[in-house]
C-alpha cells in the first residue's frame, strides 16, 4: 500500500481498499472486522456493487445487452413489451432501478417515435399516389360536414384511433417502471431495501450463520420475480394492448411497416455502439465473474471456493467480491496504459 500511495499508480482511495480484499483472504481478519473500520460489511457490499454497475454503465454494456435481446424477441407489440420488461428486469437485478429506467425509457421513446413517423410517411406516400389514407379521409370528411351523423361517427373513429395510439405509448412506458421495480427484488444487491434487510438480520441475529446471502436470496426471490414479471406483462398487455393472440403475436405473419420501423431503430442503435471494445469485453468478463463468485462463495450444499482456496475462507464475506473486482478494474487501467506506452 505504501508503494501504491507513493507512486499513485491507482487513485489513493482505491489503494485504501486493499485491506478489505487481502486481510480476509490471507486469514488476518474477517471481512466484518475489516469493513467495520470503513463502514460495515453490508454497506461495503453495496458500494462494491455500485463500482461494478458504474463500469457497466460507463462502457454501455447494459445498452448492448438490451438491444440484443430486443432484436431477438422481435417487434410485435406484445413481444416488444415483453422484451422491454425482460431486459429492464435483468439489468435492474445488478444496476439501480433508477439508472435502469433512465437508460431504457429513451430507447422506448425512440422506437415509438419511429413507429409514429413511419405511419405519417405512409400517409404522405398514399396521398401522393392518389390513395386515401384512413386518418386523412376521416379528417377531410369531418371538416367538410362536421354536423352530419356521418361526420360525427367519423370524428369518433378518429378520436378512437388517436386514443389507441396514446394507450399503447402509456403501456410501453409503464412496463419499464414495473419491470425495474420487480427485477430489483431478485438479487441481494438489486435495490437498497434488500441490503437494509441483510444489515438488520446481521445486527439482530449475529450468529445466524450467514443464512441471508446472495445465493439463498436469489434462490428464494428469483422464482417470485419471474412470476410477478409474467403477471405484470399479462396485466399490462390486457389493459393497454388487448389480448388478441393473432395481432399481438402474429405467428408466421408478415411484419407490418410499423414493426419493421421499430426493428430498424433497434438495429440502428446497436450499430451506433460499434463492435465490442476491449474494455467492454473486460467489463463483461468481470460482470460474469462477479455473479459466479457470489453464487459459489458459500452455496451450502458443497464447499465454496473461499473455504477451499484460502486459509481465512470462513471469514470471507460477500462484500469482498465486488471490492476485489473493482480493485481489479483499476489494475486493468494500469495495464492498458502500459500497453499504450509500449506500443
Amino acid at each position: 500500500m505504501a508503494v501504491y500511495w507513493c507512486t499513485e499508480v491507482i487513485p489513493l482511495a482505491v489503494t485504501s481498499l486493499m485491506p478489505v480484499v487481502f486481510f480476509p483472504l490471507l486469514g488476518v481478519l474477517s471481512s466484518k472486522l475489516v469493513c467495520f473500520q470503513y463502514l460495515n460489511d453490508t454497506s461495503m457490499l453495496f458500494v462494491g456493487g455500485l463500482i461494478v454497475a458504474i463500469s457497466v454503465e460507463h462502457w454501455n454494456l447494459h445498452k448492448r445487452i438490451a438491444l440484443r435481446v430486443l432484436l431477438i424477441l422481435g417487434a410485435k407489440p406484445a413481444l416488444l413489451m415483453l422484451g422491454f420488461m425482460i431486459v429492464t428486469a435483468f439489468l435492474s437485478m445488478w444496476i439501480s432501478n433508477t439508472a435502469t429506467t433512465a437508460m431504457m425509457v429513451p430507447i422506448v421513446q425512440a422506437v415509438l417515435d419511429q413507429m409514429d413517423n413511419t405511419e405519417y410517411d405512409m400517409t404522405m406516400m398514399e396521398q401522393a399516389t392518389g390513395q386515401t389514407n384512413k386518418v386523412i379521409e376521416l379528417e377531410e370528411k369531418n371538416a367538410s360536414d362536421p354536423t352530419s351523423a356521418n361526420g360525427r361517427s367519423l370524428c369518433s373513429e378518429l378520436i378512437l384511433l388517436n386514443f389507441e395510439k396514446h394507450i399503447l405509448w402509456e403501456g410501453m412506458t409503464l412496463c419499464i417502471c414495473y419491470a425495474a421495480s420487480i427485477g430489483g427484488t431478485a438479487t441481494l444487491t438489486g435495490t437498497a431495501p434488500n441490503m437494509v434487510l441483510k444489515g438488520q438480520m446481521n445486527q439482530l441475529y449475529p450468529n445466524n450463520n450467514d443464512i441471508v446471502n446472495f445465493a439463498s436470496w436469489f434462490g428464494f426471490s428469483f422464482p417470485n420475480m419471474i412470476l410477478m414479471l409474467v403477471f405484470a406483462w399479462l396485466w399490462l398487455q390486457c389493459s393497454f394492448i388487448g389480448f388478441n393472440f393473432k395481432e399481438s403475436w402474429g405467428c408466421g405473419a408478415e411484419k407490418s411497416d410499423k414493426e419493421k420501423a421499430a426493428y430498424n431503430v433497434l438495429k440502428t442503435e446497436l450499430k451506433k455502439l460499434g463492435p465490442i471494445s476491449y474494455a467492454e469485453f473486460n467489463v463483461l468478463l468481470m460482470f460474469i465473474s462477479l455473479v459466479l463468485l457470489w453464487f459459489s462463495r458459500h452455496p451450502g450444499f458443497v464447499k465454496g471456493w473461499a473455504a477451499a482456496l484460502f486459509p481465512g475462507g470462513e471469514n470471507v464475506e460477500e462484500s469482498l467480491i465486488p471490492t476485489l473486482l473493482g480493485f481489479t478494474c483499476f489494475l486493468g487501467l494500469i495495464l492498458s496504459l502500459v500497453c499504450e506506452i509500449t506500443s
